[in-house]
């Protein structure tokens, strides 16, 4: 094995960092051809491609991680897999086969694998597969050509001061997505739509906003680029909506809470009810679970304050410790959600 690139693990930022190699295969003359492999960091677009112009381009996000035992374990391929084949079917682009998704994020995690962070370092290495249309069209049109490409890049810890809930805000004069529209599948254009509300939210003291749906801003839909979720006595509470993109981290929450004992409620949440849970968190890769404290419906001039004393809660410590812990390979993996490389 080759030596752990030295590295301040625990102060690298969610950011790019550049490493050794990234893997490419193009969908041309109808099949998807080789796996290449690369170290250029650059990508030849012709001008009038469909991603450029259409919005043809999809993504995703998972991570590797080094265990105690120094193994490597890959957290639910299949399932980024088969939601980026229902990413490239909702925006008529060129699905990619899940055995081939699965060969290039395992090559590309072991041929970066001086990346990967050491055990107890609280850093990951984050794997982005994303595919783009690369057909030269000026007709509103899908591609007939495309580029799927994986790259990693090593990410610091989430929480670098610790487990600690934070404000988010409610900002009534933005969607995030449209009834009917992108908001299920993982486009770039949902994040596009969210980078001013965000920016707001940055500037006022929160940590992320919470939308709500779009069509009569009384149910939560998801909050800033993650699922949400609430703990109200022994219930486990999250959105359902045609707008919400079906976050792999709160399936995955949804699986150790029933085993823990809870019941499962996905269902359209009213805002109100902010008033009546215990806890609550946004959910997705990069965080697993980051607690929220208060909520601040800021046109509504409401405030949801949820942790009282300012810690996070019992359930959602809870969760998070035995997801981070299964990744890590520190608690069996009893639904087979990790991938441990040879």
């Amino acid at each position: 094995m080759e030596k752990t690139v030295n590295m301040d693990w625990a102060h690298i930022p969610f950011g790019y960092v550049k490493t050794d190699y990234n893997v490419r295969c193009t969908f041309k003359n109808g099949e998807w051809g080789p796996i290449e492999v690369t170290d250029s960091e650059r990508v030849d677009v012709h001008m009038a491609a469909t991603c450029l112009h259409y919005g043809q381009e999809i993504f995703e996000g998972q991570k590797a991680f080094r265990g105690k035992d120094g193994k490597i374990r890959i957290f639910r391929i299949n399932d980024n897999a088969e939601r980026i084949q229902r990413s490239a079917n909702g925006i008529l682009m060129q699905p990619m086969p899940i055995e081939k998704f699965r060969e290039m994020a395992i090559k590309v995690v072991k041929l970066n694998e001086r990346f990967i962070p050491p055990y107890g370092s609280g850093a990951s290495l984050y794997i982005r597969p994303l595919e783009i249309g690369m057909s030269a069209q000026v007709g509103v049109s899908p591609a007939t050509e495309y580029l799927f490409i994986m790259f990693v890049t090593p990410v610091g810890p989430y929480f670098k001061e610790g487990f600690k809930p934070t404000k988010v805000a409610i900002y009534r004069d933005y969607d995030r997505a449209a009834p009917c529209g992108t908001g299920r599948w993982k486009v770039g254009g949902n994040y596009a739509a969210s980078l001013t509300a965000g920016d707001l939210a940055h500037k006022n003291g929160y940590s992320a906003v919470l939308y709500l749906d779009p069509k009569e801003k009384k149910y939560i839909d998801e909050c800033g680029p993650a699922n949400f979720f609430a703990i109200k006595g022994n219930k486990y509470i999250t959105p359902k909506s045609g707008s919400i993109l079906p976050s792999i981290t709160n399936m995955s929450l949804q699986q150790i809470a029933k085993d823990m004992g809870l019941e499962i409620e996905c269902r359209p949440m009213h805002v109100e009810e902010l008033a009546e849970i215990d806890e609550a968190a946004e959910c997705g890769t990069a965080a697993v679970a980051a607690p929220i404290s208060e909520v601040d419906d800021v046109e509504a001039g409401k405030k949801y304050v949820i942790s009282k004393d300012g810690n996070p809660g019992p359930v959602t410590t809870k969760l998070y410790n035995h997801l981070r812990a299964i990744q890590l390979g520190d608690e069996e993996d009893k639904h087979g959600w990790v991938t441990v490389l040879d």
